[in-house]
């Protein structure tokens, strides 16, 4: 954090944020959070909350909370947080015992959330601009799914992006239906001609951590039971290409179900997919100290065949532990015979960073 300007009645100026900090010139002057380039490379960035108590800034998976300070006696608390070269983020405001999105932020992600990007970040196409209080449109598509194999009940949307075709699961699908607006990124993207028309399948994980590691009963239960009743469903829709689109642990369930299930899975969009896995390696002090590749490149190196496999890897260029089991297993991946696309997002491990990714990676995966 650099210090502020030394001219109190104006010391946000470099930020374009005019007035005194506190007065009403000043708020009604504040914005998205703003950058300046810092003078060792990378932004320092602005970020403002309005409030009578301590507040901090909680951003996903890239940094530490971060501490805001006070204006004075007045009611601004701000940070200058030092950030990379091409970087979104999402963040919130922690202050007492509840989490906010950013007030000033058009740019949302759920109804706690904000996603920051600096100036350098690359575009979103399709994306939009979504508030933290506005509502997302669902599908109207529901499929109720009591599943034998995995137990319980779960909701499972369905959406014809144009007029349907191939299925695209998404892995983890409230994420997409209720933080970030898939639906509508699709429809876009299918409108433009970026990618044909599709049938997305929001598939909501009840326990990841379970259910997304390289076991077999999820990909059982997804052939012998919900694929038949999307079939059903009355929605237009291709299972026999299907494309599996995954983040994190449920980008390691989809390369593994591609790996032992490649009747059912031979087309996946990976966005920084958990390689480090193990069935151990949540018991070790850092889960990603394991052998690089985790499992997964365990099972590559089985797999001295792989052509029928079409997959996308992409990893934020700030995630820099997972770099290491990203990058043996994109080469285990393409040496085993697989068509790979590799990527890298401006973001660290964060669904605001792979958005742009997800689309243009189930559109390839479709060739």
């Amino acid at each position: 954090m650099r210090p502020v300007a030394a001219d109190m009645e104006n010391p946000f100026a470099a930020f374009g944020r005019p007035g005194k900090p506190g007065t009403d010139e000043f708020w009604a002057a504040a914005g998205t959070p703003a950058s300046v380039p810092a003078d060792d490379g990378g932004w320092t960035t602005l970020f403002l909350w309005r409030g009578s108590e301590a507040a901090s800034i909680d951003f996903e998976s890239w940094s530490t909370p971060v501490p805001l300070r006070r204006w004075g006696d007045t009611d601004c608390w701000y940070a200058e947080v030092r950030m990379p070269a091409r970087l979104r983020v999402t963040y919130q405001f922690l202050a007492g015992d509840a989490a906010y999105a950013d007030p000033f932020n058009p740019v949302g992600a759920g109804g706690d959330r904000s996603i920051a990007a600096t100036p350098d970040a690359p575009d979103q196409p399709h994306w939009p601009v979504i508030g933290a209080t506005d509502v997302l449109p669902l599908p109207r598509n529901r499929i109720r799914w009591a599943s034998e194999r995995l137990g319980g009940r779960r909701t499972v949307a369905v959406h014809p992006a144009g007029a349907g075709g191939p299925v695209v699961l998404l892995l983890d699908g409230d994420d997409w239906l209720y933080l970030h607006p898939a639906m509508t990124a699709f429809d876009s993207a299918v409108a433009s001609g970026e990618m044909p028309p599709v049938t997305l399948v929001f598939l909501p994980a009840k326990d990841r951590a379970a259910e997304f590691g390289c076991r077999p009963v999820l990909w059982e239960a997804i052939r012998d039971e919900l694929l038949p009743l999307v079939a059903e469903s009355g929605v237009p829709a291709d299972p026999e290409r299907l494309v599996v689109a995954g983040q994190s642990l449920g980008g390691l369930s989809a390369l593994y179900a591609a790996l032992d299930f490649p009747d059912l899975v031979s087309r996946v969009a990976c966005q920084s997919g958990s390689f480090w896995w193990t069935p151990d390696a949540m018991d070790l002090p850092d889960p990603m100290s394991g052998p690089v590749g985790g499992s997964i490149a365990a099972r590559l190196r089985e797999h001295p065949r792989l052509s029928g496999l079409r997959i996308a890897f992409d990893v934020g260029e700030h995630e820099t532990g997972m770099l290491p089991h990203c990058e043996l297993t994109e080469s285990l991946a393409e040496q085993a015979g697989a068509t790979v696309r590799v990527s890298r997002s401006a973001a660290g491990h964060d669904r605001a960073g792979w958005r742009h990714a997800l689309l243009r990676d189930v559109a390839w995966a479709l060739g």
